[in-house]
């Protein structure tokens, strides 16, 4: 079991960039699919990015494809959203995530830990 801890949130302006951390202790980094989604007031917690164990192969939502980046460091346990030319759609409370077998990336119900959240608004 993993334990994860999410920083970076804030207030930024449309068109700004933020990026968020997420560090992970307890067990073994590298043997976790990581991910990131979001939830906005009122909305499902939705689906953003991922990024695999074996080969760092990296998912998104069409929403953020081509201005958000996930990565990790497995040397410092850390997972990262570097997102770029943000928009007011993208406040929400973001979660890191992490999944043991998690066969379809998008899917909230296959990862099995969770973070607290960290807050990320955008004014326009």
């Amino acid at each position: 079991q993993v334990q994860l801890v999410e920083s970076g949130g804030g207030l930024v302006q449309a068109g700004g960039s933020l990026r968020l951390s997420c560090a992970v202790s307890g067990d073994t980094f590298m043997a976790y699919t990581m991910g990131w989604f979001r939830q906005a007031p009122g909305k499902e917690r939705e689906f953003v990015a991922a990024i695999t164990w074996i080969g760092g192969t990296t998912y998104y939502a069409d929403s953020v494809s081509g201005r958000f980046t996930i990565s990790r460091n497995n040397a410092k346990n850390t997972l990262y959203l570097q997102m770029n030319r943000m928009t007011p759609e993208g406040t929400a409370v973001y979660y890191c995530a992490a999944g043991t077998v998690v066969v379809n990336k998008k899917t909230k119900s296959e990862y099995d830990t969770w973070g607290q959240g960290t807050q990320v608004t955008v004014s326009s």
